[in-house]
């Protein structure tokens, strides 16, 4: 698909890839900017109780417990959201029968034609990889997602990841279903990360009072459309928005900001779902979906996703991308 200048002309913004740790540190940067917002680390929240002057939450911090009081709380907690499960009390996550496999390497490591600003997705049996350049082209991120039974019962559910090996990845990818290229990059790193991935139904009602819900913790997405954490930004505008508009009642701020954003999530969710299903198929089935997306061509494929890459945040007269 044609992205670089053709996006940002599309869309009015380029398309961008970025390392994690470097969107958290432009987040850092940004709040030592502002004197009305405190970041404080390593605390979790464990308990709240609304009242008529707002809301308290009770919270842990190494060995110490905590409160504090606010007008507003948002859950931003991700997957295994503590404030989703006080919320709600919804059932637990489900194992998505997928593990995702993360390794980075110095640029200088890989073939030439991967050093170049662009997204590769190679799509194989049970399995699709995708590599990247971050870190200012200084590094290759790896990502490859094989279909497996691994903590499939959450023994390591709540961990962010486990360490594995290049001999534990490998021999998932077949020579005969992969090409030469795509298993040399593979080969590369020794250290690899494992996640198992976990799925939620969506819930209905994401805000109760003046408690609201955000990214993961209201709407989980599978990885298979790199929309996660562009989903969860785009939540964090919204609820923004709709906080400033009406700030005398945070409940109905809350409500408003949740009746935005629960269709496109949702969408989205869905569609992502319906990728991982796609990108591992083999056979029959993936040569004709190789037939398929060749015929699209890459114009044709990008303008699938117009809906998503062309959101723009609510303005002051509360308009907003569907």
């Amino acid at each position: 698909m044609p992205l670089g200048e053709t996006a940002e002309a599309r869309y009015g913004a380029p398309y961008w890839a970025i390392h994690r740790g470097d969107l958290q540190a432009a987040l850092v940067e940004t709040i030592g900017r502002r004197l009305d917002v405190t970041l404080k680390l390593g605390v979790r929240v464990e308990d709240f109780v609304a009242h008529p002057n707002g809301i308290t939450v009770s919270a842990r911090s190494g060995g110490h417990t905590m409160e504090e009081r606010g007008f507003v709380l948002i859950g931003a907690d991700g997957l295994w959201s503590a404030v989703r499960q006080r919320l709600s009390r919804p059932r637990p996550p489900r194992f998505a029968g997928r593990t995702a496999w993360r390794a980075l390497v110095p640029v200088h490591a890989v073939a030439p034609e991967f050093r170049t600003p662009v997204i590769h997705l190679w799509l194989g049996r049970d399995a699709h990889l995708v590599h990247y350049p971050v870190k200012s082209g200084e590094a290759i991120n790896i990502v490859v997602i094989t279909g497996d039974h691994w903590n499939a019962h959450g023994l390591n559910a709540q961990g962010w990841s486990e360490p594995a090996s290049r001999a534990d990845l490998v021999p998932r990818l077949a020579a005969r279903s992969w090409v030469p290229q795509a298993r040399a990059l593979v080969a590369l790193p020794e250290a690899w990360l494992k996640w198992a991935l976990y799925d939620r139904p969506p819930l209905r009602h994401w805000s109760k009072g003046p408690v609201a819900l955000l990214g993961d913790a209201a709407h989980p997405t599978l990885p298979f459309l790199a929309q996660g954490a562009a989903m969860a930004i785009e939540d964090a505008a919204v609820v923004a928005h709709c906080l400033a508009q009406n700030r005398t009642d945070p409940a109905a701020a809350l409500q408003a900001y949740c009746a935005t954003r629960r269709g496109r999530a949702r969408k989205v969710a869905q569609l992502a779902a319906r990728n991982g299903t796609i990108y591992h198929l083999a056979g029959a089935s993936g040569l004709a979906r190789d037939i398929v997306m060749h015929g699209l061509g890459g114009e044709r494929l990008l303008h699938r996703y117009d809906w998503i890459y062309g959101w723009r945040p609510p303005t002051a007269s509360g308009a907003s991308g569907a």
